[in-house]
């Protein structure tokens, strides 16, 4: 499908700290730039954040917005790029967290790889949702109440997971019919 100009005027905030899985990052915003969103980085602090390249640390990318200055309703949606450290350092940050409620709150579609929906549980929206996550947070999500499944790409009324960098371009596709769909009424926090 083409994706060209579907999501021109959409922005969407990308959520990450030092040590993101850099290609959970890197993809996912090519896919929404060449759809004709804009994406904005927010990190809890300015700067530069650097990314995890599978075995070693990636490179180092400019923040747009530190977190205590993005407005989340500024946004149409959400991507949270996974790796472990990442939503690790994030789920720990209360403003992050509220950040990240915010798109429940307001019905917008959020977009969570590998071990980012860790970051999910401490904002309390995966209970009853059906979704993945690397598999080794599995037990994690069910414990909050989530429905946990093996698969490529879950889309649950506006929430796109996915398991890791291999279910990317899934993932991307997803992302952007739910992003150009704007909000979802049965979405909840």
């Amino acid at each position: 499908m083409e994706t060209q100009q579907q999501l021109k005027g959409k922005k969407v905030a990308i959520l990450l700290t030092d040590g993101f899985e850099q290609v959970e990052m890197t993809e996912p915003r090519q896919a929404l730039q060449d759809a004709g969103a804009t994406t904005h980085l927010i990190a809890p602090k300015g700067g530069e954040v650097k990314g995890w390249d599978e075995k070693e640390w990636g490179d180092t990318f400019p923040v747009d917005l530190p977190l205590a200055g993005a407005d989340p309703s500024q946004y149409d949606a959400l991507l949270l790029p996974g790796g472990v450290m990442n939503p690790d350092k994030l789920r720990t940050d209360p403003k992050a967290v509220q950040f990240v409620r915010h798109f429940f709150e307001n019905k917008k579609p959020v977009a969570a790889i590998c071990h980012a929906p860790i970051l999910l549980i401490e904002a309390d929206v995966v209970k009853g949702r059906k979704l993945t996550s690397y598999p080794s947070i599995q037990t994690d999500l069910k414990n909050a109440g989530a429905n946990w499944v093996d698969e490529e790409v879950v889309t649950d009324q506006g929430l796109v997971t996915s398991r890791k960098p291999d279910d990317i371009p899934a993932f991307n596709r997803k992302m952007i019919e739910e992003i150009r769909e704007g909000k979802h009424e049965r979405q909840h926090a």
